[in-house]
């Protein structure tokens, strides 16, 4: 696995201060995952690491590979952690909540590089997050979970204009809209399960406006109910 890791799979974090280590350079950290891969010099990594910090649009790279995490932004730091991750060409590029922490116009500008750079290196990208606006701009198949188990699957305008489990339903009602003319917010009821004693049938029926009987006692398998369109629901 650790010839697989950082080479054919790379993930980006969510928090990219906790996941750069703060007593290295960035350039170190990214010069090490190049070496340990592709098994090149220290030179030649550099040298890499160096185009890698230009693809992302990281100025004056040079300087910057010189710097500790701490010396730069939020959105410096996540573009590093992009560019670590892409240094050896992965395949499967895993983006766990990669905006999180950085401001609105930041989380732009990532996102818009994540989907040019998947579009150049022709990369997959595992994208996982909470903002269904970032769904919405970027994805084009979309796995909806819930407690740890996948409820619906299906490509992204499926999923916003056929929305099936009522989880999803849930989820799409939860979202401000400006047409709605001050009505209240409509939030799901209830808490998330704790994992280490989920609740019996499916994970969500404690929470679910439309339970039957048989959600508390059988877990819904997931089934495609019409084509290429997955449900984990007893409705169905």
């Amino acid at each position: 696995m650790q010839s697989i890791r950082g080479k054919d799979i790379a993930m980006i974090f969510q928090e990219p201060s906790s996941a750069l280590n703060p007593v290295y350079t960035i350039g170190d950290q990214i010069i090490e995952a190049i070496s340990l891969h592709q098994k090149v010099s220290h030179h030649e990594a550099r040298k890499r690491a160096v185009e890698m910090f230009k693809l992302v649009g990281i100025p004056d790279p040079e300087k910057r590979l010189n710097e500790y995490p701490h010396e730069l932004s939020g959105g410096m730091k996540q573009r590093g952690m992009i560019a670590m991750a892409l240094s050896c060409h992965p395949q499967l590029l895993i983006a766990d909540e990669p905006t999180t922490s950085l401001d609105v116009t930041i989380q732009a500008q990532i996102i818009e590089l994540m989907i040019s750079l998947q579009r150049q290196l022709k990369m997959a990208v595992i994208l996982i997050t909470h903002d269904l606006g970032i769904v919405a701009e970027t994805c084009q198949q979309v796995a909806v979970m819930y407690a740890g188990k996948i409820v619906e699957r299906a490509d992204v305008y499926s999923i916003f204009s056929n929305t099936r489990h009522p989880y999803t339903v849930s989820l799409l009602n939860a979202i401000p809209r400006i047409q709605r003319d001050r009505q209240r917010l409509e939030s799901i009821p209830g808490r998330v399960p704790n994992l280490c004693f989920p609740p019996g049938g499916c994970r969500f029926h404690p929470r679910c406006s439309k339970k039957m009987t048989i959600c508390s006692t059988t877990e819904p398998l997931l089934k495609e109910i019409e084509k290429d369109h997955w449900v984990a629901c007893h409705l169905y």
